[in-house]
């Protein structure tokens, strides 16, 4: 697991969301009439930078908005929130009201984080708002597909909204925990390679340390990790195989030396084969609505020809097949990435089922 100077393109084009994947989030529930849009949160008078706790400045402002908008856009945010929340019950909204709007100014996608709070008990919780944009919603729904983890998110109106993944940003956590003497460094070496893997196999790129989060979960004798993907703007745009791995950013070398030093090579092996074992779980479960989507995607635009060549020749160089080089998509690069990396998964569970139905 050697680092390497990689660095994703500096600014990813936006890529609208066609009819046929418009199809598919109307199918699944992703596609509704939003009550709040992108471009209404625009309409920001001024805006302030936003501290941390420490008092130093961070990437958000806090945006301010005329009072005769403020009540509109308040009633529409609370509405949201329960859209995500409680499938739209709006019945327990009487006692939420809207904290802060704070917008980004960095990377791609400019969000807004809205905060919402309950005034009974002063519990506060978050969600965003994006534009909306093919790569992240494909990458949110492989996600939702393919990892451990469920999300929630919708679009419609040139809007995106994403529920809010609850972790300790992967800086920090490297910065500030990693070291601590309670940190079981071989257990997190261990989540490092699954992450890692479930990155690399549905070809989620740009995975630097602050953009995904790290879960610190309490275990009978310890604690075991769960690293999440935040950031899915990078959704097989790139044409670099090593960028979908997130062992060769400079961010994550701290992680790359935990791993390496903890977890040998066989061990490493065996973690590989456990993630690629439940992504297949997982796929076999799903497999319609991953060929709903696969369809959707392999006939979209998703990167340029560029980088799509270069992508097609190094995974065919690193999975030994000429398959990928008559691949005319990026979505098409996907599903054999899939195929070719869980074929031997894919191949037990389908034998294991044929002896339970015997």
């Amino acid at each position: 697991m050697e680092p390497q100077q990689n660095k994703p393109s500096r600014k990813k084009p936006f890529f609208p969301i066609n009819k046929d994947l418009r199809a598919y989030l109307k199918t699944y529930g992703r596609d509704i009439q939003l009550p709040i849009t992108y471009n209404e949160l625009m309409n920001f008078n001024y805006s302030i930078p936003l501290k941390d706790k420490e008092g130093k400045e961070t990437l958000w402002e806090n945006a301010l908005y005329d009072m005769r908008d403020w009540e509109r856009l308040r009633e529409g945010l609370v509405k949201l929130y329960a859209i995500l929340r409680t499938e739209g019950d709006f019945s327990y909204t009487s006692h939420l009201d809207v904290a802060r709007i704070d917008y980004c100014t960095f990377g791609n996608s400019n969000p807004f984080r809205i905060r919402i709070v309950n005034k009974f008990n002063d519990n506060y919780d978050h969600y965003y708002i994006k534009k909306e944009d093919a790569s992240r919603a494909y990458g949110l729904e492989l996600e939702h597909l393919l990892s451990p983890n469920r999300i929630t998110f919708f679009c419609g109106q040139q809007t995106l909204v994403e529920e809010h993944i609850p972790g300790l940003p992967g800086d920090v956590f490297i910065q500030k925990h990693l070291h601590l003497p309670e940190t079981n460094k071989i257990r997190l070496g261990k989540e490092f390679v699954k992450f890692n893997e479930r990155c690399f196999i549905r070809l989620l790129g740009d995975m630097r340390s602050y953009n995904f989060v790290v879960n610190i979960l309490p275990d009978i004798e310890d604690y075991q990790y769960r690293i999440r993907a935040i950031d899915f703007d990078q959704q097989c745009y790139e044409g670099r195989m090593n960028l979908y791995l997130p062992q060769f950013a400079k961010e994550n070398l701290p992680l790359v030396e935990v791993t390496r030093q903890y977890i040998n090579q066989k061990s490493y092996e065996q973690y590989q084969a456990e993630e690629r074992t439940m992504i297949a779980v997982r796929l076999a479960s799903s497999r319609y609505r991953m060929k709903d989507l696969m369809n959707a995607m392999k006939n979209d635009t998703l990167s340029t020809t560029d980088k799509e060549n270069q992508l097609k020749q190094q995974l065919a160089d690193h999975f030994q097949t000429m398959q990928f080089l008559r691949c005319k998509s990026m979505g098409e690069i996907v599903k054999l990435t899939l195929r070719v990396s869980l074929k031997k998964s894919l191949s037990l569970i389908q034998k294991n089922l044929g002896k339970i139905g015997d």
